[in-house]
């Protein structure tokens, strides 16, 4: 119809807003007043590991007596193994700048403290240099007999042939009783290396061998924990008394 006005179309109404709700509260976890408090599960338990056993400081192009390897060495006998120091080294003579500390022989090369442990009876005393080369050659042997690092060979020496119990004396009043008692590690490693130089030493008296096979001879069957042996046997005299003391 000419002179109305256009009639716009009715908006629908926009829908209002929805009101903003609250956040839902977690669910509360809290026990009634009378249930029982459970005390926390106690820590799991775990067994100590196992110590490993002692190898010998890996150092570059160190040769004990510019000849044999130590790299592999390993002490096996873990009470020992603070007390046999097999670090690598290529001439075992220190001079003794550990003389009168204590316990500084455990820091001392054990290829040095056999070579002293050699200077006994007439024929070794005070001569460190025959004494030197008599060991040096004994290593040659272990090398060339037993097919074996002379190192590696003495330490297995040095383990069969410690004891582990010996016997002591106690007085009670005017009587003297034998008891048996267990040798530390520092004694028992002092025990071993004596026990092998004195089986050496007798095994040359009076013999054609010299004495550098005779301490080859002798290490190699206490490593193999002969009996026959001086050395093992030795120790095996000295734990059956104190076995008899107990």
């Amino acid at each position: 119809m000419e002179g109305n006005p256009a009639q716009e179309p009715d908006k629908a109404p926009e829908p209002a807003a929805p009101a903003p709700q609250a956040a839902a509260a977690p669910p509360t976890t809290e026990a009634p007043a009378d249930a029982p408090v459970q005390a926390p599960a106690p820590p799991e338990h775990k067994p100590p590991e196992a110590k490993p056993a002692k190898e010998a400081p890996r150092v570059g192009g160190v040769l004990l007596f510019g000849k044999f390897d130590v790299s592999g060495v390993i002490v096996r006998d873990v009470g020992m193994a603070r007390y046999i120091d097999i670090s690598p080294v290529a001439v075992p003579h220190t001079g003794g700048k550990h003389t009168n500390k204590p316990f500084a022989k455990a820091k001392m090369s054990v290829v040095e403290r056999l070579i002293n442990g050699m200077m006994r009876t007439e024929d070794f005393t005070g001569k460190k240099l025959k004494a030197y080369r008599a060991v040096e050659r004994g290593f040659e042997i272990v090398e060339s007999k037993g097919r074996t690092n002379p190192l590696q060979a003495l330490v297995d020496a040095l383990q069969h042939a410690a004891p582990r119990e010996e016997v002591t004396r106690l007085q009670y009043g005017g009587i003297s009783v034998p008891k048996a008692v267990d040798v530390a590690p520092a004694r028992r490693v002092d025990l071993a290396l004596r026990y092998l130089c004195q089986g050496a030493l007798e095994s040359s008296h009076k013999s054609k061998k010299p004495i550098e096979e005779c301490l080859a001879d002798e290490i190699i069957a206490a490593a193999k924990n002969d009996v026959n042996c001086f050395s093992v046997g030795k120790k095996e005299e000295v734990e059956r008394v104190a076995a008899s003391a107990r």
